[in-house]
């Protein structure tokens, strides 16, 4: 998705500086060759780190921009973040705090990055307390999607992809949801409509002050789980069971039509997606850390109806026994 020859246009900018590209070893293993023939007419480096939320630390983060200064990267170089929500992030973190911020471009290669993570600014690394709690808005040159590199995908990342997909349908656009329920969908016509509309909503609340929350919908319970499980869980996953747990709780409170969780329903066992089960009372422990939490009150995002939510303030003692 894009002007392919801007793109190139931009890239030529870049001919005296270097390139930094910042990606995965499982990415790597795939794209190895693709990245030194792509960028063979440019002075550039690979820095290749482990895939997984585990690459998301402190410990991570000052490794790799010590690299960067190992390799003389200068504030005029630019950084090109290759790979899914991990690589994104950190990639976008470090580009926005060395040097004070540089320039970089991110390529998102998953389902997850390209309907998501990678489109509005949000970078970020977590602590022992939780997910994401040190972070900046950086705002990437352009983001360059390309539905080829779906083809390499694995089953489950692209599984636990949708639940983001569906998120975005749940809370603002009900035409999507109806496009994910019809029998065959294109992946390309389907990360568009996503995009769009976390685009017209991170334009209108680009600093997550009010509008932007909704978003969150399913990432107070879904954070909570992965923190929880040490992020054995995918993201998507644990989205999955949070949005699950949100619509029980909005049902619970006369919030949410009861029509949302039907069609939950039919959308997670039309994408492999599970249900939450078990006790949702043992992840509360890891939601007052949660960075959506204003004073005492815990900011929720409720689906009222498909396509519609709102943000309510609650208490953490009353997300208790919603798996009861």
């Amino acid at each position: 998705m894009g002007n392919s020859l801007k793109i190139e246009e931009f890239f030529l900018n870049y001919k005296k500086n270097t390139l930094f590209i910042i990606t995965d070893k499982n990415i790597y293993e795939i794209y190895e060759n693709y990245l030194k023939e792509r960028f063979k007419e440019f002075k550039f480096h690979l820095i290749v780190i482990e895939p997984g939320e585990q690459s998301k630390t402190l410990t991570v983060y000052e490794k790799t921009i010590n690299e960067l200064m190992k390799k003389e990267m200068k504030k005029t170089d630019l950084i090109i973040a290759f790979g899914g929500g991990v690589v994104g992030d950190l990639a976008g973190f470090i580009a926005g705090t060395i040097f004070r911020g540089v320039r970089f471009v991110n390529i998102p290669t998953t389902l997850l990055s390209m309907c998501d993570s990678s489109i509005g600014g949000k970078t970020g690394i977590d602590l022992t307390y939780g997910k994401n709690l040190l972070g900046v808005y950086k705002q990437p040159e352009f983001v360059l999607i390309d539905t080829r590199y779906l083809e390499t995908l694995k089953r489950e990342e692209y599984e636990s992809a949708m639940a983001e997909v569906i998120k975005v349908g749940l809370i603002k656009s009900k035409e999507l949801i109806d496009y994910l329920l019809e029998e065959k969908i294109d992946n390309l016509k389907m990360i568009q409509m996503a995009v769009k509309i976390k685009k017209e909503i991170v334009e209108e609340d680009p600093y997550e002050e009010n509008k932007r929350m909704l978003l969150n919908f399913g990432h107070t319970f879904g954070h909570a789980i992965e923190s929880y499980h040490n992020y054995e869980i995918k993201h998507g996953y644990s989205v999955a069971k949070g949005m699950d747990l949100a619509i029980k709780y909005g049902i619970k409170i006369n919030k949410t039509n009861k029509e949302v969780e039907v069609v939950l329903n039919k959308l997670y066992k039309k994408f492999k997606l599970e249900k939450f089960t078990g006790d949702s009372n043992k992840y509360l422990s890891k939601i007052k850390y949660d960075k959506k939490n204003k004073d005492d009150d815990l900011n929720f995002v409720v689906i009222a109806e498909l396509g519609r939510a709102k943000i309510i303030k609650i208490k953490e003692e009353d997300l208790n026994d919603l798996s009861s």
